[in-house]
């Protein structure tokens, strides 16, 4: 049951309206969090054959409504439809990580047995999980968070961004259609009220991926409780080009890595630091790729960069560029918002940056990018860890010792070499400093999913 408010959700790309509906208030939210709370034990007795059944069978039904599903979410949030069936796609191989591992990583275990005394460790469920989820990649982000939950035998109360609300609902329909009960899988629907709401309730568990300001006031709200929390609140990704790198191949995928979804995601590559010998060389490169690129119709197959979903964003673009700008950096290509309906800003390239500019300091999460050029590893490295974020970082070069002695100096959770903007489900994705706490995904990120039992059993 709903309360009276209402919410609208439009398509970024032109405007217009594609569906009001209600929204979760408080009363609403509270109901869901009782019924998640009354269903969970017997979801958590349900054996782990059957959770993982029913998790299969979701995997197959994404693949098989690929399309539609992929049309919705480009409506929504303006993703270009070559991408949102990218997204869905890869859903797939972090499905079959959870349903091969869950088991194995959550089995019980005898640590010591001898003279009578035998100690265990088993994985119980934490209980009711919330998860607040995000609008950028509704589907990877959500199922790093509510598969593992449900396959350990938690019941998820699941508030999707308000605006990518609709593919949250669609999520709910495809499990509740492959055995999930109703109850084990609940859809919070509103803005920052409801999931206000949904932060009071009496959990066990908090996943939150979003902005730093929301996180914080998670955390202190939740602080004093001491329920377990996980934040992933974004990043400042830095990149550093060596003198040896292949420049053509380093500027072609760097522009994707800051380009792709229009610069929209907690990995994107956000500033780029060059070495001086190819510095010219590989920005000629960068620019003339992202030239290429077609921003466009996101229903279009041949478009590369969507709309900007968050229309508030738009804001934050433009106030960097200008800063950008007054501060002496050279732009390259774009820097405009575009007129006209919808949410558009152009794909954009500076030079001449530094660190007294918001756009290398400030999470940018838009299609606008910087260059700086830099003197060697050690100034790179400096620069790179001059943030207050440490989501990923990255390094360009044939030199896999150079390229490991410089990452290792890195301060961020996930490093990369010769690649960026990349997320595996076997390795553990997390964050230092202000890009949050906890992680998801890895066998790590199944067993954050449970609360570790210690048996001490002695024989009479």
């Amino acid at each position: 049951m709903s309360g009276a408010n209402t919410m609208k959700i439009h398509n970024p790309a032109n405007g217009s309206l594609i569906l009001e509906m209600p929204t979760d208030d408080a009363a609403a939210v509270a109901a869901k969090a009782q019924r998640a709370r009354a269903a969970q034990p017997g979801w958590a007795a349900v054996p782990m054959s059957e959770r993982k059944a029913c998790i299969a069978r979701f995997r197959d039904a994404l693949a098989a409504q690929a399309q539609t599903l992929g049309e919705t979410l480009t409506a929504e949030v303006g993703k270009p439809i070559r991408q949102s069936r990218n997204e869905i796609a890869g859903v797939q191989p972090r499905l079959d990580f959870f349903l091969a591992q869950s088991q194995r990583s959550t089995a019980g275990e005898t640590v010591f047995a001898e003279s009578g005394l035998t100690e265990r460790i088993t994985h119980e469920p934490l209980g009711v999980v919330a998860n607040i989820s995000a609008w950028n990649y509704p589907y990877l982000v959500g199922c790093n968070v509510f598969v593992p939950a449900l396959l350990t035998g938690n019941t998820v109360l699941y508030k999707p961004s308000e605006y990518a609300t609709l593919t949250g609902l669609q999520i709910a329909r495809l499990l509740h259609g492959s055995g999930v009960p109703c109850d084990a899988f609940i859809v919070v629907t509103g803005g920052g009220e409801a999931g206000a709401a949904l932060v009071d309730q009496r959990i066990d568990g908090l996943f939150f991926t979003g902005s730093h300001a929301t996180g914080a006031r998670i955390a202190a709200a939740l602080g004093p409780r001491l329920v377990k929390l996980q934040l992933e609140l974004g990043g400042k990704d830095p990149t550093y080009v060596c003198d040896d790198a292949p420049v053509q191949a380093a500027a072609r995928s760097l522009a994707d890595g800051a380009m792709y979804n229009a610069g929209q995601s907690c990995c994107s590559v956000e500033r780029i630091y060059v070495q001086e010998r190819i510095h010219d060389a590989f920005v000629e490169a960068f620019v003339e790729t992202v030239r290429g690129l077609k921003l466009g119709d996101p229903m279009d197959e041949a478009t590369d960069v969507g709309p900007i979903t968050r229309a508030a964003q738009l804001d934050v673009l433009q106030a960097q560029v200008a800063d950008a700008q007054a501060k002496g950096a050279m732009l390259l290509h774009g820097g405009r918002r575009l007129p006209g309906p919808g949410q558009w800003f152009e794909p954009t390239v500076f030079t001449q940056v530094d660190h007294t500019m918001e756009l290398m300091r400030e999470e940018t999460f838009g299609p606008v990018i910087g260059i700086q050029k830099v003197s060697g590893d050690d100034e790179a490295v400096a620069l790179m860890n001059d943030s207050r974020y440490g989501l990923t970082a990255g390094v360009y070069s044939r030199d896999e010792r150079r390229a490991r002695r410089v990452l290792a100096q890195l301060r961020a959770g996930s490093l990369y070499w010769n690649c960026c903007d990349r997320v595996s489900p076997r390795l553990p994705w997390s964050g230092c400093g202000d890009s949050g706490i906890g992680l998801t995904l890895s066998t790590y990120g199944i067993q954050a999913f449970t609360r570790p039992r210690a048996w001490h059993m002695r024989s009479a």
